[in-house]
């Protein structure tokens, strides 16, 4: 129950920063389902990876190297997924930025605890 609650936030979230960005096209519903699920599949597998294998260069730059990390993170999905486009790298750092915080919102209206 806990992964469909999460699945919808995020989709949610997708579309909401799809809305609210000029640079991010979303065709419908389902290709936001499929966004959501491929980046967080992306942040799951990949992200901690290429953390790990960037940390000195993520130090050096005091952390906002993990911005261009989550860009070219999001530049991946919109690779993937067929109806996500991103203009540029600069909408896709925007994107990653507004999606976290809209999922941090909706997560905090959320009714149930999360384990």
């Amino acid at each position: 129950m806990w992964i469909l609650l999460a699945i919808l936030i995020n989709t949610i979230a997708v579309l909401v920063t799809g809305y609210i960005l000029p640079g991010i096209q979303i065709e419908s519903f389902w290709t936001a389902l499929v966004v959501a699920i491929v980046f967080g599949i992306v942040n799951a597998i990949l992200r901690p990876i290429i953390f790990i294998l960037t940390l000195p260069i993520n130090i050096l730059t005091l952390g906002l190297f993990s911005f261009v990390i989550m860009g070219l993170l999001v530049y991946l999905v919109s690779a993937i997924v067929p109806g996500f486009t991103v203009n540029n790298f600069w909408w896709a750092i925007a994107f990653a930025l507004v999606v976290a915080l809209v999922n941090w919102s909706l997560w905090s209206l959320a009714p149930v605890e999360r384990l």
